[in-house]
C-alpha cells in the first residue's frame, strides 16, 4: 500500500441501493432499445413522457440549463450505464417523497420530481457540496427548467411508476415519513431517526482518533458529542448530531467507505440511544457543548486506543469532501513521531519522518529460546522488519527496526504484553533511530540480523491485501497457499508436531487453498505462526500463516 488517502470515500458508494425487495425486482438491465428511451417535449410547462416513437430519444438534448432557478424537478446527469430506478430514487429519498421519475438511460440522465420545491432545494444544495458517486461514477444534478413531470404508459415509465409505488407503499407522506435503510435492514422515519450514530472502524492500520472522527463527521453538520471505546477488539465510537436528518446524511455518505487507502473502513449504523452522557472531555470522549467538563484520568493504555491516539498532523480526505486540516492535535512526542513517519509514507507535506522512532525495544524475552528469526517472523505480521538485534550482555532484550514509525506503533499496540516462550513481552519505543550492524571483523554470535532485503516481507507490495488482514494475536490462525495434495490430517499433524494442541480445523468452502486452524491458546498460536510461516509444503508451495479474527 502506498498509504495515500483513499479517494473512494464517496457518499452513496457503489453498494448503495435502497433495501426494498419490491424495488429490486423491477430494476432495469443493461439492454438498450427503443423501449428504454423516452422522448421529450422540451418546454417550461410539464414534462410530457411519451415513447410512441423509439427514436425520439435522439431529439433529446438534455435539460435547458437554467441559472439556478429552483424547481421540484431535479435533473440528474452522468449516471452509470447500468443504473436502475431504485438507485436514482435512493438519491432523493433522504430529502423528501419522490413523486415522479423519468429515466433516460440512453443519455445517462434522469429527472427526479420531489413533493415540494423545498425538498428539491435541500437535495440540490446538499449534493452541490458532497458529490454522490455510484459505481465510481460522480453524479451531477441541477434544477430542471420543468416544474413537474407527467407520465404516459410506456414500458419504462411503467417500471418507474412501479418502483415509486413500492417506495410509497412503505413510506406514506412527505419529509417526515421518508426513511432510508439502517444497517440492520430496518426502515426508520427521518423525523424520528436517532441523531446518534454507532461507528465501527475496521482494518485499523493507520491511527484514527476522536479528533479525526470529529473532523470527518463535522462536514455534514454540528457534532455535539463523541464517545470512543474498544469492544470485541474493534475501535468504535458513538457520535451525536443535533438531529436525525443530519445523522442520516452522514451515514449515507460515509458508511462502508475507507478513511485511508484499503484500510480504516467505516461501518455506520443508527444507535438505539438518542443522547449521549459524556462525563469527561479527553482523548476518549468529548462533549462539545460542555467545555467545562473535567478531563479525569485518561492515561493511555497499550491497546487499540493507544494506536488510535497517535494522531496525524495533516489529513487530506477526499477531493469531494474538501481538505480537512488536522493540525497539531496535542499528542505526545512518540505520537507525533508516528504521525511523521506515517505522513512520510502517505506522501503528505508538513510532516517528515526525521524523528525516526521506528525502532522498538522488546524486553522480558526468554534468552534460551528467542532468536532474531523468531522476532522477525512475529513482528513481521504487523510491518516489514528491517533489522533485529538481541543485546549481547542482556539477551532478555532486543531491538527491532521496523520499516516506519506507523508499523512500529502497530506492532507495539498488538504485541505488548503477549506471551512468547513462557514470558510476557514488554514492547516500547526505543530512543535509537536505527539498529547498528556489527562492525566488520566483530562477531556478535549471530545476534544481529539484517532483513532489509528479505522476500518474506508482507507489506512491500503497494496496496497489498495484507494491509486489510491485520488482527491482534488470537488462538485461531489463518492459513493460505495450501497445495491441493495437502489434506486436513497433514496440517493437523504438522501443527501438533511442535507439541501444541490443535482444537479445530476448517478449510474455506470456496477456496481450499485457505483454512483456519484453532490452537490451544494464543501463546501456542504465536509460537505456531513463528514456526510454520513459510513452511515448505511441497509442490513449490510455502505456507502463509497469520492471525485470524474468526473462530471455528
Amino acid at each position: 500500500m502506498d498509504g495515500r488517502l483513499d479517494a473512494d470515500l464517496y457518499p452513496l458508494g457503489s453498494g448503495y441501493v435502497p433495501e426494498i425487495d419490491s424495488v429490486h425486482d423491477i430494476s432495469v438491465g443493461t439492454k438498450r432499445g427503443s423501449d428504454e428511451l423516452f422522448s421529450s417535449c422540451i418546454s417550461n410547462g410539464p414534462y410530457i413522457m411519451n415513447s410512441a416513437n423509439g427514436n425520439d430519444s435522439k431529439k433529446f438534448k438534455g435539460d435547458v440549463r437554467s441559472p439556478g432557478v429552483p424547481s421540484r424537478v431535479v435533473h440528474v446527469r452522468k449516471l452509470p450505464n447500468d443504473i436502475n430506478e431504485a438507485e436514482v430514487i435512493g438519491l432523493g429519498l433522504p430529502f423528501g417523497k419522490v413523486t415522479n421519475l423519468l429515466m433516460l438511460k440512453g443519455k445517462n440522465q434522469a429527472f427526479l420530481e420531489l413533493n415540494s420545491e423545498e425538498c428539491a432545494q435541500t437535495m440540490v444544495s446538499y449534493y452541490s457540496s458532497v458529490t454522490p458517486v455510484i459505481r465510481n461514477h460522480p453524479i451531477y444534478m441541477q434544477y430542471s427548467t420543468h416544474k413537474e413531470l407527467k407520465t404516459d404508459n410506456s414500458p419504462n415509465q411503467v417500471r418507474a411508476q412501479a418502483a415509486l409505488q413500492a417506495v410509497n407503499a412503505l413510506h406514506g407522506g412527505g419529509m417526515g415519513s421518508v426513511a432510508i435503510p439502517t444497517d440492520a435492514g430496518g426502515m426508520g422515519g427521518a423525523a424520528t431517526q436517532s441523531p446518534v450514530l454507532r461507528v465501527i472502524v475496521e482494518n485499523l492500520f493507520y491511527p484514527v482518533t476522536l479528533d479525526v472522527l470529529h473532523q470527518i463527521f463535522s462536514k455534514f453538520g454540528t457534532v455535539l458529542k463523541i464517545i470512543t471505546f474498544t469492544k470485541n477488539n474493534q475501535f468504535q465510537a458513538l457520535i451525536q448530531y443535533a438531529d436525525g436528518m443530519t445523522a442520516q446524511h452522514a451515514k449515507l455518505s460515509l458508511d462502508g467507505q475507507n478513511i485511508y487507502n484499503a484500510c480504516c473502513t467505516l461501518r455506520i449504523s443508527f444507535s438505539k440511544l438518542t443522547s449521549l452522557n459524556v462525563k469527561y472531555n479527553n482523548d476518549k470522549s468529548r462533549d462539545y457543548t460542555r467545555p467545562d467538563l473535567p478531563t479525569a484520568d485518561s492515561q493511555p493504555s497499550l491497546d487499540h486506543q493507544t494506536m488510535a491516539a497517535a494522531a496525524f498532523g495533516k489529513i487530506e480526505i477526499l477531493r469531494h469532501l474538501h481538505v480537512l486540516a488536522l493540525a497539531s492535535l496535542g499528542v505526545g512526542h512518540s505520537g507525533m513521531a508516528a504521525a511523521a513517519a506515517a505522513a512520510s509514507r502517505l506522501g503528505l507535506s508538513g510532516l517528515t519522518a526525521t524523528g525516526g522512532h521506528n525502532v522498538l525495544l522488546v524486553s522480558n524475552l526468554n534468552p534460551e529460546s528467542v532468536t532474531p528469526h523468531c522476532l522477525f517472523i512475529l513482528f513481521g505480521v504487523y510491518g516489514d522488519v528491517m533489522r533485529v538485534k538481541i543485546l549481547f550482555n542482556k539477551k532478555e532484550n532486543a531491538l527491532i527496526q521496523m520499516s516506519d514509525g506507523t508499523q512500529a506503533q502497530l506492532a507495539m499496540s498488538h504485541l505488548n504484553g503477549q506471551r512468547l516462550h513462557g514470558r510476557a513481552m514488554r514492547v516500547t519505543l526505543s530512543k535509537h533511530t536505527t539498529v547498528q550492524l556489527p562492525r566488520e571483523g566483530h562477531e556478535d554470535q549471530g545476534l544481529t540480523k539484517d532483513y532489509s532485503n528479505s522476500p518474506l516481507h508482507r507489506f512491500k507490495k503497494p496496496g497489498s491485501k495484507n494491509y486489510s488482514n491485520i488482527f491482534p494475536p488470537s488462538a485461531t490462525l489463518h492459513l493460505s497457499n495450501i497445495p491441493p495434495s495437502v489434506v486436513e490430517d497433514d496440517l493437523r499433524r504438522l501443527f501438533a508436531s511442535s507439541g501444541a494442541t490443535v482444537k479445530a480445523f476448517k478449510f474455506f468452502q470456496k477456496d481450499r487453498k485457505m483454512a483456519l486452524i484453532q490452537m490451544g491458546s494464543v501463546e501456542e498460536a504465536i509460537e505456531s505462526l513463528i514456526e510454520f510461516h513459510n513452511h515448505d509444503l511441497g509442490e513449490n508451495h510455502h505456507l502463509r500463516v497469520s492471525f485470524s479474527k474468526s473462530t471455528i
